[in-house]
């Protein structure tokens, strides 16, 4: 646990949900004071060109099956690199504390001794129904959310009835799933004619929203790619008139 050099430091950074403009002030200037950045898949070339020039980029992206083996090639990566007193980035898209790994990875830098710094980033979860036009609560119609994760390491062993009368769902990494994840919502109660929507790519120029139901997404009737953020409720009704353009009809 030793280092033969003064140990370095760790910033966990959240990179938001995709455009680069939505990074803080605080993850620019870390980028540009790292030696080292460690990234996901879903980090824009426009974000990685804020690191330093000098700075070692290294891709990071987990390929799915192979989840264990990436992270623990992290772990390392985060390891080697600050016990040689390297100043590391390691740069996560939405939120480091979010569905991610950013807390065991802060917990390991604790343990060999590492400074941590945590910047938070602007969560997918929030941001991406939100510049679609659906706010997750509304006077009226939303006075809850909830965010759900899609998957889950050891199978699919969400409680689902505690979700089933909590206004608006939003549910990340939840594309493979989909179906599933639907059918358990309808069993644990809730409509199937429920609104549903699935943003793809949001914040980014080939943004796509697919409205649908809930039902019919439990059908399997609904092709959608990720990354995409599903959300579930009744305020999805209000996208139509808040992305309505100025002096049309709503």
């Amino acid at each position: 646990m030793s280092a033969t050099n003064r140990r370095g430091k760790l910033y966990l950074i959240g990179a938001g949900p995709g455009d680069p403009e939505l990074l803080t002030l605080k993850a620019v200037r870390a980028l540009g004071e790292s030696d080292v950045v460690l990234y996901d898949r879903l980090v824009s070339k426009e974000t990685l060109a804020l690191a330093r020039k000098d700075a070692e980029l290294i891709y990071v992206g987990k390929r799915e099956g192979e989840q264990h083996r990436s992270q623990e090639r992290i772990f390392e990566l985060i390891r080697t690199h600050a016990l040689r007193g390297k100043t590391v980035a390691r740069l996560k898209g939405g939120d480091p504390l979010v569905f991610g790994r950013g807390a065991e990875e802060w917990a390991l830098a604790v343990e060999y001794g590492i400074a941590v710094e945590l910047v938070p980033g602007v969560s997918s979860a929030i941001s991406v129904p939100g510049l679609a036009g659906i706010p997750l609560t509304y006077r009226q119609i939303a006075q809850s959310f909830a965010v759900i994760t899609g998957h889950c390491r050891t199978g699919f062993e969400q409680e689902w009835e505690k979700y089933s009368r909590i206004d608006t769902l939003v549910v990340l990494m939840g594309v493979t799933n989909r179906a599933l994840i639907a059918q358990s919502l309808i069993a644990a109660g809730r409509d199937r004619s429920e609104p549903a929507a699935f943003v793809e790519h949001g914040s980014l120029p080939d943004e796509r929203v697919v409205d649908t139901t809930l039902g019919a997404i439990a059908a399997g009737e609904i092709d959608v790619g990720s990354p995409a953020v599903l959300i579930i409720g009744k305020v999805i009704a209000l996208r139509k008139r808040l992305r309505a353009r100025p002096g049309a009809n709503a």
